[in-house]
């Protein structure tokens, strides 16, 4: 009894409830997969197999083969000798094949489609995505274009420097005409003689 106190208080001490919660789990490690009743299947696989049996079902050959089967069955049923009849006039089994035929098929085909507007969500969503960045990249270029518009206003052209100089030409013909160019004062000529 004086143990039991004693490790009691050894464990409160400690910090832990007094109460036993058994091992604890440790959280920095996976925890052993738990035993299943069902049996496991790849989601994946199985989505393609249910791809492939609905575009079956929604092909020409389908309707075909199932039209081929149901005349013979109907046709083995009415005209063949009664002991190897295995399905009477109201066709009883050929009705129960039927409808488990579709009820196997409707569940498929709307699993095809699910996976179908699955991978369009995702063909739209990268749609998207580039859509926005040819977006962005169109309007980066629009603000380039319109720097480099601005930029070329301030820059000096050839037909700009041409005009300026026909300009300075002008100027300068027109200062010859009011300031007639000077005699030269001591030239070379009246040197040599």
């Amino acid at each position: 009894m004086a143990d039991r106190t004693e490790e009691r208080d050894r464990t409160r001490a400690a910090g832990a409830s007094a109460v036993s919660r058994g091992p604890r789990a440790r959280l920095d490690q996976p925890r052993a997969p738990r035993p299943r009743l069902l049996p496991e299947y790849d989601p994946e696989a199985f989505g393609r197999f249910s791809e492939k049996i609905a575009r079956f079902l929604g092909t020409g050959r389908f309707i075909v083969w199932m039209t081929l089967v149901i005349i013979l069955w109907v046709v083995w049923n009415i005209f063949a000798p009664a002991p190897l009849r295995f399905d009477e006039y109201p066709f009883i089994f050929l009705t129960l094949a039927l409808s488990l035929q579709a009820s196997y098929a409707a569940p498929l085909i709307l699993l095809a489609q699910n996976r179908q507007d699955d991978r369009d969500r995702v063909n739209l969503e990268q749609d998207r995505k580039s859509n926005e960045r040819s977006i962005a990249d169109t309007e980066y270029l629009t603000r380039e274009i319109a720097a480099l518009r601005m930029g070329l206003g301030e820059v000096a052209t050839r037909d700009w420097i041409r005009s300026e100089l026909q300009d300075m030409i002008k100027e300068m013909e027109d200062r010859r005409v009011v300031f007639p160019p000077e005699a030269p004062h001591g030239s070379d000529e009246s040197d040599r003689r």
